[in-house]
């Protein structure tokens, strides 16, 4: 493969070059995989992490080690608490000096079938997935709409266009951040026309998803050799996807670029929707 010209290089990598991203979820899977991307990209980068201590102090090290001129940071938060969500992003504008990109990657899976499945499997699930969305977007949005600038990537799944068998909670999850992205979008547009600002120029505050199909990451590693067979044997490409896959297409919409992409739902699932 030819490599770019020296120049193009530079564009591409300096897409969000000088933003701040806050990525939850964001020490390892496809939130790592995300930081990463963020910060070759040039951008100060904050990662959420709840109750992983060791993960977190060996993303920290490796990050700082690959991106020695990057500012990175880590902060230890409860998605699925209101109060913690806010108390974060407060932190991160603090620590950085602003905030210019979220990016709502925290999740959790409880799986049970209907029968069986609990009233605080549900809620949790809920709590984390869809309110802890909400929450952070709600505390990032109030900051972005004073700059008139910013990007929300909310990361939903594919299981919330399908549902699943054992994942009632995770779906209902998944699924609402679709209407949730397209709300927002439409808000921030909403806002900052009131507040006096076109909305269509410059960099934009845009809202948008990305539903990865079935990833390689330690959630789904999980799963029985049969059963992840059977899933290989209905993705058209014959594969799972990368990490890395996800975090180019939010590192795409997070760029000051894509300032005419907003309320949409990126999917990335090796065609299982064809």
């Amino acid at each position: 493969m030819t490599s770019l010209p020296e120049p193009a290089r530079r564009h591409e990598q300096g897409r969000v070059q000088g933003r701040t991203a806050l990525v939850t979820g964001g020490v390892r899977g496809i939130g790592a995989a995300v930081c990463r991307a963020l910060a070759a990209g040039g951008a100060s980068v904050a990662a959420g992490s709840y109750r992983q201590a060791e993960e977190a102090q060996k993303f920290l090290a490796s990050m700082t080690a690959d991106f020695p001129d990057c500012r990175i940071s880590v902060h230890e938060g409860n998605i699925g608490s209101a109060e913690d969500c806010r108390r974060v992003v407060r932190e991160v504008i603090q620590q950085h000096g602003g905030l210019d990109i979220l990016v709502n990657n925290a999740g959790i899976t409880i799986d049970r079938t209907v029968p069986k499945m609990s009233d605080e499997d549900w809620q949790w699930v809920i709590a984390v997935n869809l309110s802890g969305a909400f929450f952070m977007a709600q505390a990032a949005l109030d900051h972005m709409l004073g700059r008139g600038t910013g990007r929300i990537i909310n990361v939903s799944s594919v299981i919330g266009e399908t549902g699943n068998i054992g994942q009632a909670n995770y779906a209902a999850s998944k699924s609402g951040l679709f209407g949730l992205t397209k709300s927002l979008a439409r808000e921030a547009l909403f806002h900052l026309q009131r507040s006096g600002r076109p909305p269509g120029e410059g960099t934009g505050l845009t809202v948008n998803a990305v539903t990865p199909g079935f990833i390689g990451t330690d959630m789904l590693m999980t799963i029985p050799d049969k059963v992840l067979d059977r899933i290989l044997g209905q993705i058209p490409v014959g594969r799972l996807g990368r990490p890395e896959e996800i975090a180019r297409v939010v590192c795409f919409l997070a760029a000051d670029e894509s300032a005419y992409i907003t309320g949409q739902i990126w999917a990335v699932n090796g065609g299982l929707d064809m």
